[in-house]
């Protein structure tokens, strides 16, 4: 079944096809990054869908103006501001979690390994001015770490955090090139070849990284949205969960539950 997958083009998708429209699904670049779309994409036999792939705070964004149909991020503050609290979502549906890691060089000179807590481990690399990588572009990644910075008490100066402005693979190419700290998804880490940055620091809670599914209301919103959203949740949760980073544990847990509707902006 033809597919088609576009990063940030077709004017958010308004007339890429002729024909039927497309289910117009919105994700981020670590769904893709990690191998979680092309799994979808790969066993999903509906109706067809087209792909935007773009940072959370983007996607949330097009979604709630009616440009998506249904979107997987993972910015819960965001998807509650931007797309629950004003009425956006139809349909909630828990998806999977993966871990963040905080990464660097093998040297390790903010001792980030030895830290009891993430907050701490920003602590130490900001009492040794980094340098830290940051993709500042208000994606889910993005979104964890300033809530990291904020939770260490510190506010990052330019002098020595860069912000890439890309996806979650081009930043950490840029950390390896600068010998620098960044915040990193897991199972997007693992696909990566060639990097000496080592993973520092998993071990906390707080870095914990949920995946959610929203199917968007609009007006004229396919009925096939609703039969995507519970496909992912069943067949597509368990593939995704079967998923492995390179030593053989599982890339992301699947979380509990099925899709859940809201009138109010609470579920």
């Amino acid at each position: 079944m033809h597919r088609a997958h576009a990063v940030l083009v077709c004017g958010w998708l308004a007339a890429c096809h002729s024909g039927p429209s497309p289910l117009r699904l919105g994700t981020t670049y670590t769904v893709q990054q990690s191998g979680v779309l092309s799994v979808l994409e790969s066993l999903w036999t509906g109706p067809r869908f087209t792909t935007v792939v773009a940072p959370s705070g983007q996607i949330l964004r097009a979604a709630a103006s009616g440009d998506l149909d249904v979107v997987i991020t993972h910015a819960p503050a965001l998807e509650q501001r931007l797309l629950v609290e004003p009425g956006h979502a139809l349909l909630r549906c828990p998806l999977v979690a993966s871990r963040f890691a905080i990464v660097g060089p093998a040297a390790d000179p903010a001792r980030v390994a030895t830290a009891p807590a993430a907050a701490a481990a920003f602590r130490r690399i900001a009492a040794v001015g980094g340098p830290f990588v940051s993709r500042g572009d208000s994606s889910g990644t993005h979104v964890k770490e300033l809530a990291l910075w904020q939770a260490a008490g510190m506010t990052p100066v330019s002098r020595w955090r860069i912000e890439s402005g890309a996806d979650q693979a081009a930043t950490l190419h840029l950390a390896d090139e600068r010998d620098a700290y960044a915040l990193a998804d897991l199972p997007t880490y693992a696909t990566l070849r060639g990097l000496s940055l080592r993973i520092l620091f998993v071990a906390d809670t707080a870095l914990t990284n949920p995946y959610t599914l929203y199917v968007v209301r609009h007006p004229g919103a396919p009925a096939a949205a609703g039969a995507f959203a519970r496909w992912v949740t069943q067949a597509g949760r368990a593939a995704i969960a079967g998923l492995r980073l390179p030593d053989g544990t599982p890339a992301f847990a699947a979380l509990a539950g099925g899709c859940a509707g809201s009138a109010t902006g609470q579920w």
